[in-house]
């Protein structure tokens, strides 16, 4: 059976592009290495409640994750910001009002970030999409392009999308024929946005910063995390605060000394308190093989540039596009890049679909 549009990755770019095929009344099927979909978004629930371990906020100036959210019909509120931020100097001295609230004027979803995607893959059909399904092999062939999975299934369709990062398409997939050596450099030089990352959220019962007049926010030059916010929903508990750690992936394998890091950072920051979470989540996408190549694994000191580089246009007569954040010339790399990369394809498969008819 052969499907109009193949797309590779179920994460926000993948489903929004789906849905768009969806209400076009276009055939596609979407596939997705891991057993759920999301992809660098995930949330995890403690207590009947969902914390974020990727993504998190989003901002004002976003239109199209805000229009997503209102026609899905989920709720944004404000980011956390009352009270004084933490400084922790490099001698581990701590001190209080040094600064405001970094993340002061972002949002985040009522319910985590995976709802989106819960909300999205409700509206799809589920024999449109496809869990632990990796591609590992395209052939471009004269009428279609055949896709092999990890599985050994073949699948066939008119165009492939990539609605994953350039680079473990570049690393992970075996295309035949060959794409030129200008296509595959490009796409291994685009950085993939947050896979060097790892974040921990530690969850307690009740907020205790905020009644000590602390924002929950904090910078630290000691580490593990460099940059601490408060994670707690809206109006209930339980409460959380978010870190991202600092400290390059080779000195982090250890997740028994990392957690005891963690934990003693915590301490000396919001006080004895904040010693005993009722739940410490830790994600380290560098060793996520899904998100992360060893490319990845070099810091990044300030945000990629990003958009779709002219060598990656035009493969294989148009039939293999880019559809994932990264390529997102305006927003590449957050939530709003992904549905303006999906929005693109879209419109590159709408024009084709108005050539041929």
């Amino acid at each position: 059976m052969l499907t109009e549009t193949l797309i590779v990755g179920g994460g926000l770019a993948g489903l929004s592009l789906a849905a768009h095929l969806e209400a076009k009344g276009q055939t596609y099927l979407v596939l997705d290495a891991r057993k759920r979909f999301g992809g660098r978004i995930r949330s995890d629930e403690i207590d009947r409640e969902r914390f974020d371990l990727g993504p998190a906020w989003f901002w004002p100036g976003q239109p199209r994750i805000a229009a997503l959210i209102d026609q899905l019909g989920l709720e944004k509120f404000e980011q956390y910001a009352t009270g004084d931020l933490t400084f922790e100097d490099e001698r581990g001295n701590v001190q209080r009002g040094q600064g405001f609230a970094s993340m002061q004027g972002s949002y985040r979803l009522k319910g985590g970030l995976g709802r989106l995607i819960s909300s999205l893959q409700r509206r799809l059909p589920e024999t449109n999409l496809k869990l632990a399904s990796k591609v590992v092999a395209l052939d471009a062939r004269a009428d279609h392009i055949m896709a092999t999975t990890q599985n050994g299934e073949n699948l066939k369709a008119r165009r492939v999308v990539l609605a994953l990062p350039p680079r473990l398409a570049a690393e992970q997939i075996a295309f035949s024929p060959p794409l030129s050596e200008a296509a595959v450099s490009a796409m291994s030089d685009i950085a993939t946005w947050m896979a060097g990352q790892a974040k921990a959220v530690a969850v307690y019962d009740d907020p205790f910063w905020r009644n000590s007049g602390l924002s929950g926010d904090a910078m630290s030059r000691v580490g593990p995390m460099v940059e601490i916010h408060d994670a707690s929903p809206e109006a209930t508990g339980p409460y959380a605060l978010f870190g991202f750690i600092g400290v390059r992936p080779d000195d982090r394998k250890d997740e028994k000394r990392l957690r005891s890091a963690v934990i003693a950072q915590l301490a000396r920051l919001f006080g004895p308190r904040a010693a005993e979470p009722k739940a410490l989540l830790i994600k380290d996408w560098a060793f996520d093989p899904l998100t992360a190549t060893a490319l990845d694994l070099q810091p990044q000191y300030a945000h990629p540039r990003y958009g779709l580089p002219e060598a990656m246009t035009d493969l294989w007569d148009n039939r293999l596009l880019f559809g994932g954040t990264e390529v997102a010339s305006q927003f590449g790399g957050y939530l709003e890049g992904a549905l303006e990369a999906s929005e693109n394809v879209l419109h590159k498969i709408l024009q084709e679909a108005q050539v041929d008819a």
